[in-house]
């Protein structure tokens, strides 16, 4: 769940921080092809990038590249040893592994998530104190009685065509004329006010206030504070929308303007200044829309009333089609929001034959799952239905598909599997000398894999992995490192599917290549059943934190294929993952 919220935080923030400059470069690029309400009209566009994290795209039918967000990527420091007890085996569970040296970066993640919430708490906080002065000016608010008053805001009314129910009155809390109210709205004014202000400043005060219910700016102010609330974190975000309140009064302004003849204009404006020399700055309410706002909003505001002009049809247009161009702009990032934000780490498996089995008592101490997969049944066996889709670091039993495709790449053969010692010395005699194939497999010799690799092209194998169906296919961690702990993540029923389709050579392999992996494989025979398979150990930090074994029993009439995974902070190994896979085996009958 941290993970989730972490990841959903960094979409969140690129996301966000890409649409806003996105918005603004758009702004100042195309600044004359665009109208005042045309550049108002732009930050709507905002708010659809800002839900669009939050919409379920991984719902729709429609397959994303997958992104990586390096969550769980490493640093590639010289590995140290993860568990020497492992060389003192002499049996097959013998499981080698070298440890990943890592920054914890899910610490950070963490620590991110925690303050994200705490954060938005404290924001929702606020929203409740804001909700709440609003109340109070609405408790305080008494109706006008002055008739001409009432008779001149019906007028205004008509005049912009409203015919909603506005109540309208004077607070003492209030040193500016605004609207409030979400289902019902209220335009409220000083205590007194046609004590100071003429009958035509009133007008123009009742137009403007008229033009923000016509505009349904009420409920945006409702809108930037939820977007504000899970936005706190982003600068830029505060920014934007502050831009956009002084966008939406300009806006106002002009609609006002455009309302009245043009000889009253400068009285319009010269209303806005006597409000500024004659009223003290009004506490900012965020869910108000206040005629009288801070004094550089202020000024901008008198500017663009100094040269308004009426705006052309061919004005409107352009700025239709900016819009558009920037719309198709913030469309352009679902792909990249739908990759982040679906699990990739997920496989979504179903199959009617599947039954359910609770070795919990095996697992105790360990987040796992075993899925075996009864060939002649053509049944799956499962335990742990939510962890055997769960992708995780395939680590060396990912060395079978790597032996098949240096096999297939020519880099080695059956007969010629040798690769020379590099000379580095690790710390597992084994894997200091010379390595074959067989050798290399049971010894699990990471070297010799990862030098397979070497020798092969990226582009080669990730086509190989695509072909395959392997996982999420992702070699982003590295060419050395994509299958120790890093990108390359496999689930344990996708593990038994491939192991199935590798014993059946359905993978497009040639049939020499995949008897050569099968020969190397084998790990012992007992009452005419032959046992195949690989451990694998994901070791961090010096911590074994991920334990698999995946194979599968030929008994002479039936094949079972099977993939066990443990996870935990420690001693999560293949040679745990084997014991717990032996003992379920047993159980059932099979092995």
């Amino acid at each position: 769940m941290k993970t989730l919220l972490f990841t959903y935080f960094i979409i969140c923030f690129i996301v966000s921080s890409l649409t806003v400059i996105g918005i603004m470069l758009g702004r100042k690029i195309f600044q004359k092809q665009l109208s005042v309400k045309g550049k108002y009209h732009m930050w709507f566009l905002l708010m659809v990038a800002l839900i669009l994290p939050f919409l379920p795209f991984q719902l729709l039918p429609i397959k994303y590249p997958s992104i990586d967000l390096g969550v769980n990527r490493h640093n590639e420091q010289k590995p140290v040893l993860a568990n020497t007890e492992y060389a003192q085996h002499s049996n097959w569970i013998q499981d080698y592994s070298l440890s990943i040296h890592r920054i914890n970066i899910e610490f950070l993640g963490t620590v991110l998530t925690y303050i994200w919430i705490a954060g938005m708490l404290v924001m929702l906080w606020l929203a409740i104190i804001a909700w709440l002065d609003i109340k109070k000016i609405k408790r305080t608010t008494s109706p006008l009685v002055n008739k001409d008053i009432l008779f001149l805001f019906e007028q205004c009314k008509k005049q912009l065509g409203i015919s909603g129910q506005i109540a309208v009155g004077e607070s003492k809390l209030v040193n500016s004329p605004m609207i409030i109210g979400l289902l019902r709205n209220y335009v409220v004014l000083p205590s007194k006010f046609d004590q100071w202000l003429s009958k035509d400043e009133i007008k123009y005060i009742f137009l403007h206030e008229l033009n923000h219910y016509k505009y349904k700016d009420t409920v945006v102010n409702y809108l930037i504070l939820f977007f504000q609330i899970i936005y706190w974190f982003n600068p830029l975000v505060w920014l934007a929308f502050r831009k956009m309140r002084l966008d939406r009064e300009i806006t106002c302004d002009y609609a006002v303007l455009a309302s009245l003849d043009e000889n009253y204009h400068k009285e319009y404006g010269l209303t806005i200044i006597h409000f500024i020399e004659k009223v003290s700055q009004q506490k900012n309410l965020i869910l108000a829309n206040q005629f009288n706002g801070f004094k550089k909003q202020m000024k901008s505001r008198i500017e663009h009333i100094a040269c308004y002009t009426k705006e052309s049809k061919l004005l409107k247009l352009k700025s239709i089609v900016v819009f558009m161009m920037l719309g198709i702009l913030v469309g352009s990032q679902v792909p990249f929001i739908s990759a982040m934000a679906q699990n990739q780490n997920r496989y979504e498996f179903t199959s009617e034959k599947t039954s359910y089995l609770d070795p919990s008592n095996l697992f105790k101490g360990y987040d796992g799952s075993f899925v075996l997969y009864d060939n002649q049944a053509d049944q799956y066996k499962i335990y742990n239905k939510n962890r055997s889709t769960l992708r995780v670091s395939p680590d060396s039993t990912y060395k079978i598909y790597s032996a098949l495709i240096g096999l297939e790449s020519d880099i080695i053969s059956g007969e010629n599997s040798s690769l020379k010692w590099n000379g580095t010395k690790y710390p597992f005699d084994s894997w200091n000398s010379k390595q074959n194939l067989s050798t290399a497999m049971k010894n699990s010799v990471s070297w010799y894999f990862q030098e397979l690799d070497r020798r092969n092209q990226t582009a080669i194998i990730e086509s190989y992995l695509k072909r395959m169906k392997y996982g999420n296919s992702d070699m982003s961690g590295g060419i050395s490192q994509y299958w120790l702990e890093s990108s390359l993540k496999i689930s344990p029923v996708e593990q038994v599917q491939l192991l199935k389709k590798f014993y059946t050579n359905r993978l497009g392999f040639k049939d020499k290549n995949v008897q050569a992996v099968k020969k190397a494989i084998k790990l012992e025979q007992k009452n005419g059943v032959l046992l195949s398979g690989k451990t694998g150990t994901g070791a961090v930090n010096n911590k074994e934190v991920n334990g698999w074994f995946i194979g599968y029993i030929e008994n002479g009439k039936n094949t079972y294929f099977f993939a066990t995974n443990i996870q935990r902070k420690e001693k999560a190994s293949g040679k745990k993952a084997a014991e717990i896979t032996l003992s379920i085996l047993k159980d059932m009958g099979i092995y």
